[in-house]
């Protein structure tokens, strides 16, 4: 990587989308949920379609997204609110796990709901474009060459890959997924509040 088209050192900027990715929010508390409660394989298929729909916000913010986002608040408000619906949707879907507790037994989704269910979760929250916009623009020097755009890009989706899968495997983990199945009912609670939570804070987003 040419460092002279950087503003920022790269360990620094690698270290920074580390501390990003893994911070607490919807993402990962879904990547988590999905680990304990049903096991490595469906943790990596939910976390892999996070992936996706990371790469895909990464792809479309280096080709201009983000700012006909920012320039257009219709795109904005449409994306935002789709967001903050289907949060809303697994919030209820966690909250009634929990009032049902352990009565019912959880259906295993298909592969394929839940790869669908990771990339919607991205794609459907505005913030992921915003901030893969914002870290090309403070990132990369001006006049950076397209080549430079993609290897930074290269860079951050390994990050966020080793970010999201190493969520799926640490919650997956044996002892971990026991503690889980015995308190499933206070989990799922803390799971449907906190999406419920998010929800409201992307109703609440406002460009700036």
């Amino acid at each position: 990587m040419d460092s002279a088209q950087y503003l920022i050192p790269v360990w620094a900027i690698i270290t920074g989308w580390i501390v990003a990715g893994g911070s607490p929010g919807p993402t990962n508390m879904t990547i988590v949920g999905t680990s304990m409660s049903l096991g490595r394989g469906p943790g990596l298929l939910v976390s892999s379609g996070v992936l996706v729909g990371s790469a895909t916000w990464g792809i479309a913010a280096a080709l201009g997204f983000s700012a006909i986002m920012m320039s257009n608040v219709w795109v904005f408000e449409t994306v935002r609110y789709a967001g903050a619906a289907y949060l809303l949707y697994l919030a209820v879907k966690s909250l009634r796990s929990a009032w049902q507790g352990g009565s019912v037994v959880p259906v295993k989704p298909s592969g394929r709901s839940l790869f669908t269910k990771g990339i919607l979760l991205h794609l459907t929250n505005p913030k992921p474009v915003l901030a893969w916009g914002s870290v090309y623009a403070i990132v990369l020097a001006p006049g950076a060459e397209w080549a430079t755009v993609w290897q930074l890009f290269g860079t951050l989706i390994c990050t966020s890959a080793f970010v999201f899968w190493g969520y799926a495997l640490l919650f997956s983990w044996a002892p971990v997924a026991r503690v889980y199945a015995r308190s499933r009912r206070w989990f799922e609670l803390t799971f449907g509040l906190l999406f419920g939570a998010a929800s409201i804070k992307i109703l609440t987003l406002r460009l700036t």
